[in-house]
């Protein structure tokens, strides 16, 4: 365990943003989970509303760092080509 004051708080620190990302993780991979979800079930309209705010989850963790910007890049098109062999 750190001895020093400002170890203290770094550590402090740290689980707060471990926490804060966790969340964050959590919110992605469930609504790529859920839009993928809806396209096994070929429910097209409903898979080409939540495509945005899917995209959105995913840019903002990347914009935060949660996730590498060419992971998000990655999900973002896996989740595009899925709405898109829905037709």
């Amino acid at each position: 365990m750190a001895h020093s004051k400002q170890a203290l708080k770094r550590a402090r620190q740290g689980e707060t943003r471990r926490i804060r990302n966790k969340a964050k993780m959590t919110r992605v991979k469930s609504a790529i989970k859920a839009l993928l979800a809806l396209c096994q079930a070929g429910d097209m309209a409903k898979a080409k509303a939540m495509l945005p705010k899917v995209c959105k989850a995913i840019d903002k963790a990347a914009q935060t760092h949660v996730i590498h910007k060419n992971t998000a890049s990655r999900n973002k098109s896996l989740v595009g080509r899925a709405v898109a062999a829905l037709k």
